[in-house]
């Protein structure tokens, strides 16, 4: 075809120029028709309305939003008012390209409106999420005296159902019948959506019921009302009902049955959805087979789910990521990370939702490497940006123990949902950073509403703190948002109370507890056991059993130790051995390791070595390391340095062995010892996390670190610690005490400990009234010298001090201990030896 620009324009007139533009435009040459635009325009001929209107459809088919543009520019330098026709052209590409704004502009500048016109503006404004600007224009559509059509409907229709407005829905109802479109199927077909959004789905069904003609859709939108809401086996029962009227379901119909039947959990109605696909061209659709293998891993058939992706032809994101999630949410993270390496082998590239799965499989495995790699996607990709992959590195960050890089990841959310918030809050908690995690609790709390799981985690940051008034405050929190029973949050707040060491609350909270379950049972008796109340716990038990309750591994594990803090070792080895025979419990190594530590606390050290050489299992560095801490206790070198070869040939770095290893040989004067201990320590790069303890004073939870001295108070603390260590001595309460006060830094056994319960001790004193208890929570093992002074200290002042440290509480009365002094015994009798 010969090219306008290169003819003698002068011998052409203006309507062959435009007429060409249209002839391009209707080839679909878009780039040949802008340049005859730009020429038409630089040689000052007129573009006439058909042709811009051409050229707009043009660049709408082809999604060319910079041509539009220039198109629209050219329009504005030209025409002042807009003809019906151009308008709704510009109208239909502006909303098609998401342009609102351009759109309302062109609304405005329009001469005349039709229903067109009203129409593509509700849609779009609805379509973009705007339903209260897309109903207030349809309601001025009909203040303008626009009579609304069968397009009309259904798109106000879906912006109430989007709201969801229900009243507004009746209303606009009720305008389908005024204007005569009650017998239109698709009209119908978008009420009966509206309703079931709007969570009415009994006027959904009225309307379904009464529609004289129906068709797929309607009986689509009918059957995914009920899943929506709930009402499965209402859906259910309509889907085999569209069967027997000889209905066919399509696509849509078989995707939405299938989740269905994932969320009713009803693994034979599954398995017979799955048989109907085989037998129908749907086995070889993506997006069915994609929902069975989500159907199967729900419940938690995965074998079926790797059947079925084993046999899918093609395979999209969406498969891989299935399985992925499917594994991932079984317990079964390696498979899920192994699934993952194949997928990138495939040249698939993952979605948000693949990256979350992915990340949270390296969350459970600890599997840092591959987690941080992902981020570095994510990074390249833009899916950083998706808050859900936001969240699950927060997750994946604080379980592998970097939790700065956790914060960093927080900090560059956008959008912070309640997830978010969560993940960091726990994620501070597990990294002992509970103090910085109930900061954050009380910042989210300005913003958002937190769901119960944010409640169970600030739960259990306060206990790890013993913020009692904290705790007390998110319960009441809970039960005036109604949340108080949802999920883990009852026995979250027993637990809180329990660990803040007031047994009052907890068993108030036990009594009303309606739905009490095993992990209920659990958390009195794991109390009982940080308390040492060893009959307490075996009467509870008791108590467990004959309300019906199956005892479970971690109900053994309470009671064994508390068992073991109590002496009671006879009963203990008695429950031990009815595990199995009585009820059914293989016991595991976490069982053997309280059997040990339930003889060595009792000095039956060699009858302690026997039974883990004689175990069926082979025993790990817990159960060697309940044998070191009772060589500890009783000063046994020789077998503590047995049980610590074979602790460090298969965890050579956790701290904890460290510390015990250094406090036997310290508590036996073997210096050397010691200095082996912090050599091995040094070369591995292994620190001792400070000592830190935190008291709470009037609803404010105060932290003291080991020297720390930037307490506001420190100065008042410091002098009433020196006028009571002067008190001990002069009065000689007890000579280990005034001891253990002239060789405070010096002593063996404090190596590892630092004294910041003593400064806690002291806060409470100076900010409390006289005879009020003071309770501190403390993060390491505490001292014989703390403990000794804290004895003599509640002598003095006549005070109950209770301080829990990562083995037991210490309610410190009248000069005594409820420990008993265990531990402590031995190694106050060697300081005053020396």
């Amino acid at each position: 075809m010969q090219e306008i620009s290169a003819l003698n324009t002068s011998s052409i007139d203006n309507t062959s120029l435009n007429s060409y533009i249209c002839q391009l435009c209707l080839q679909g040459n878009l780039e040949q028709a802008i340049k005859q635009l730009d020429f038409m325009v630089e040689q000052q001929v007129c573009v006439e309305e058909e042709a811009f209107v051409n050229l707009i459809r043009l660049c709408e088919w082809k999604r060319a939003v910079s041509e539009g543009d220039r198109v629209y520019g050219q329009i504005c330098n030209s025409i002042t008012l807009y003809s019906i026709r151009l308008g709704n052209a510009l109208l239909s590409m502006f909303v098609r390209f998401g342009k609102l704004l351009d759109a309302w502009f062109v609304f405005g500048k329009m001469e005349q409106r039709d229903v067109f016109s009203w129409n593509v503006m509700v849609g779009g404004y609805a379509k973009a999420g705007f339903f209260d600007e897309a109903l207030s224009l349809y309601y001025k559509m009909l203040w303008a005296g626009v009579r609304p059509d069968v397009y009309t409907f259904p798109c106000v229709l879906r912006t109430c159902g989007g709201v969801p407005d229900l009243d507004r829905g009746k209303e606009v109802h009720v305008h389908v019948i005024r204007f005569g479109f009650e017998s239109n199927v698709d009209v119908n077909n978008a009420l009966i959506t509206m309703y079931a959004k709007c969570g009415n789905v009994y006027s959904a069904r009225f309307v379904f019921d009464g529609m004289s003609m129906r068709d797929r859709i309607s009986w689509n939108a009918m059957i995914s009302g009920y899943f929506e809401n709930e009402e499965y086996l209402e859906g259910f029962n309509l889907f085999f009902m569209m069967r027997s009227h000889s209905v066919s379901p399509d696509l849509m119909t078989m995707t939405s049955v299938i989740s269905a039947s994932e969320l009713f959990g009803d693994q034979n109605l599954g398995r017979e959805l799955h048989g109907h696909v085989i037998k129908t061209e749907f086995s070889v659709d993506v997006s069915v087979n994609n929902s069975l293998i989500q159907m199967y891993s729900s419940v938690g058939k995965l074998v079926e789910a790797e059947n079925v992706f084993s046999k899918m032809g093609l395979r999209d994101v969406v498969s891989w990521t299935a399985m992925i999630s499917g594994y991932e949410k079984n317990g079964l993270p390696s498979k899920a990370v192994e699934i993952y390496k194949e997928m990138e082998l495939k040249g698939v590239m993952p979605d948000e939702i693949t990256l979350a799965s992915v990340l949270s499989a390296c969350a459970s495995l600890g599997e840092l490497d591959i987690g941080i790699k992902l981020h570095d996607f994510a990074n390249r990709t833009g899916h950083i940006a998706y808050t859900i992959v936001g969240n699950t590195l927060i997750e994946m960050y604080s379980k592998c123990g970097y939790i700065d890089k956790a914060s960093e990841v927080f900090k560059r959310i956008a959008e912070k949902n309640v997830i978010s918030w969560t993940a960091i809050i726990f994620g501070l908690h597990i990294n002992n950073r509970s103090l910085e995690a109930l900061i954050f609790f009380r910042q989210m709390k300005f913003g958002l509403k937190p769901n119960s799981v944010t409640l169970v985690a600030a739960l259990s940051a306060c206990g790890k703190v013993g913020a009692l008034m904290g705790g007390k405050e998110i319960h009441a929190h809970a039960m005036r948002n109604g949340t108080e029973l949802e999920g883990f949050l009852p026995n979250s707040i027993l637990d809180m109370y329990a660990r803040c060491g007031r047994v009052d609350y907890m068993w108030a909270q036990f009594e009303i507890h309606k739905k009490k379950d095993v992990a209920t049972w659990n958390v009195i008796l794991t109390s009982y056991a940080r308390q040492g109340q060893g009959t307490l716990a075996i009467e509870m038990f008791q108590g467990m059993v004959d309300a019906g309750m199956n005892p479970d591994e971690i109900t053994f594990v309470s009671l064994l130790c508390a068992c073991s803090r109590s002496g009671m070792v006879n009963e203990g080895l008695e429950y031990f051995n009815s595990m199995e025979e009585r009820y059914s419990i293989t016991p595991n190594l976490k069982h053997y390791a309280c059997v040990v530590d339930l003889l060595g606390r009792a000095e039956r050290l060699e009858e302690a070595y026997d039974f883990i050489e004689k175990m069926p299992l082979e025993p790990d560095p817990p159960v060697w390391g309940a044998l070191l801490n009772a060589c500890r206790i009783h000063q046994r070198v020789e077998l503590g340095e047995i049980a610590a070869r074979f602790i460090f040939e298969k965890d050579s770095e956790s701290v904890g062995y460290y510390v015990l290893l250094s406090n036997l040989y310290a508590d036996n004067g073997k210096w050397e010892g010691v200095a082996r201990v912090r050599k091995a320590m040094q070369e591995r790069g292994i620190n001792v996390d400070p000592g830190c303890s935190w008291i709470e004073v009037k609803g404010r939870v105060h932290a003291f670190l080991s020297g720390d001295e930037s307490h506001p108070q420190i100065k008042e603390i410091n002098a009433v610690l020196l006028g009571l260590y002067e008190r001990i001595k002069a009065a000689g309460f007890q000579k280990s005490s005034a001891n253990f006060v002239a060789k405070a830094e010096a002593s063996k056994d404090d190596i590892f400990c630092g004294h910041s319960e003593r400064l806690a001790i002291g806060l409470g004193l100076i900010s409390t009234l006289p005879g009020m208890p003071i309770r501190v929570t403390k993060n390491l093992y505490m001292c014989g010298s703390c403990h000794e002074i804290a004895k003599s200290i509640s002598k003095i002042v006549r005070r109950e001090i209770t301080v829990r440290d990562t083995e037991q509480f210490h309610q410190f009365k009248d000069g005594l201990c409820s420990c008993g002094d265990v531990g402590y015994r031995d190694a106050a009798q060697n300081k005053i030896d020396e």
